[in-house]
């Protein structure tokens, strides 16, 4: 008998049909003698309903009392999902019983919309499943030293799954959501994308962060920390499917000394729309100008990704970053009203119609070129590169967004990612 976490999207929960369709599935495993701790999302499109109501009462929403009130709002979602799947199940004959994340409890920091998980508190959880229940705890949400409801961030219900995959030492933790895997690259813009049976924690990370949509970031390196084995997989397929069979679909993530170092030189083509470029000019090149730039940032709590410093001219230099749009505006404001008087810089400019494009394959370690194969591929299609980020297993190019899709097929095809999906 073994221990498996379900985690079920805000698709897989979208209606009671759907909900129905999840407790036969999980009653499945339970009869086959696994014990099952199911972690659902929200109903889809519900956290954004609760939002949505919250914005159009307070548009200004920075404020750490307006941001907790937030999180006891969208927490609220998911304790309806645990709800419905737990009477779903009951109607199954089964034995279940919901928690909401305080319940556990799971405990987080005080970093209210974007919580992290410090610990999880299992003893409830384990009792339950020794006494034969299906136990469902609420994705997405924790409690805080004050007894405070938190939330995770946007896709924290991967995140809680894994967490609490690895807090029980759980055999797997299944990801089920509306896609039957990890692509290539997204079939929505690239038709030819094939499904990967197997990628590397590494890899995933990256395509995880460089705007892949599967898992959420934090997830995967919770799964990578801890060494949680984890599976991506649909929950649109048949429910009654044989277990031996759902086992063994969609696509494993593993970790790389059991990936194949001569696979393809790259698994994968990332992409992210939500990116926007700031750049301070003028400002005075001397030690610590980029951190009371980047500090100021930092300390507002606004994520910062690619950054490139020019070369001094007349003891000045420029200074440009990318961060997320909905950070945009902020970052502006905050560098032009204290930043650039602080530091003597001459302007501060923007330009929120960029994105990033990104390969990425832990091929790329061992093979020479590979920088240059992409460059080469993106000037034959006369799309300028405005920034450049590398890392061992992964470059990326920041360009102007109305070039994205045309890199991104470009490169799919250069790379000889184009094929039959895996079997």
């Amino acid at each position: 008998m073994a221990l498996i976490v379900h985690k079920y999207g805000g698709t897989s929960m979208g209606s009671t049909e759907r909900i129905r369709s999840v407790a036969k599935r999980v009653a499945k495993w339970v009869r086959a003698g696994h014990q099952i701790v199911v972690v659902p999302s929200a109903m889809s499109g519900e956290t954004n309903r609760l939002l949505g109501l919250a914005k159009e009462l307070q548009p200004a929403q920075t404020s750490t009392a307006v941001m907790r009130e937030l999180d006891a709002l969208a927490a609220t979602g998911e304790q309806v999902s645990v709800g419905l799947l737990a009477i779903a199940l009951m109607a199954e004959g089964l034995e279940a019983v919901s928690y909401a994340g305080w319940q556990v409890p799971i405990v987080t920091d005080s970093a209210y919309t974007k919580a992290r998980i410090e610990s999880i508190d299992d003893k409830k959880v384990r009792a339950d499943l020794a006494a034969g229940r299906v136990v469902i705890v609420t994705g997405f949400q924790g409690i805080d030293s004050q007894g405070r409801v938190t939330t995770l961030g946007r896709g924290g219900s991967d995140t809680s799954a894994v967490a609490i995959a690895a807090a029980m030492k759980a055999a797997e933790c299944l990801i089920y959501t509306d896609v039957d895997g990890v692509y290539t690259t997204d079939p929505r813009v690239v038709p030819e994308a094939r499904r990967l049976a197997t990628i590397s924690f590494e890899e995933m990370l990256e395509m995880a962060s460089l705007g892949s949509k599967v898992l959420q970031i934090r997830s995967v390196e919770f799964a990578g920390k801890y060494r949680v084995p984890l599976r991506v997989l649909s929950s649109f397929t048949e429910w009654d499917i044989p277990i031996e069979e759902e086992a063994k679909s969609g696509t494993l993530i593993t970790f790389e000394e059991e990936a194949n170092m001569e696979q393809a030189v790259v698994s994968g083509i990332a992409f992210n729309r939500d990116e926007a470029k700031v750049t301070v000019l003028g400002v005075p090149d001397k030690p610590g100008v980029a951190y009371r730039i980047l500090g100021a940032v930092a300390e507002a709590n606004i994520d910062v990704d690619v950054i490139i410093q020019n070369v001094s001219h007349d003891g000045k230099t420029d200074f440009s970053f990318t961060v997320h749009r909905n950070d945009y505006q902020r970052t502006l404001d905050l560098l032009k009203s204290q930043v650039a008087p602080a530091t003597g810089a001459a302007e501060v400019t923007g330009d929120p119609r960029i994105c990033k494009v990104s390969i990425v394959g832990i091929g790329m370690k061992s093979h020479v070129g590979v920088a240059a194969t992409m460059f080469r591929t993106l000037s034959e299609e006369g799309i300028n590169i405005q920034m450049i980020s590398t890392s061992e297993i992964k470059t990326s190019v920041v360009i102007d967004e109305k070039y994205m899709e045309l890199a991104v097929r470009a490169l799919h095809r250069t790379f000889e990612l184009d094929g039959e999906p895996a079997t």
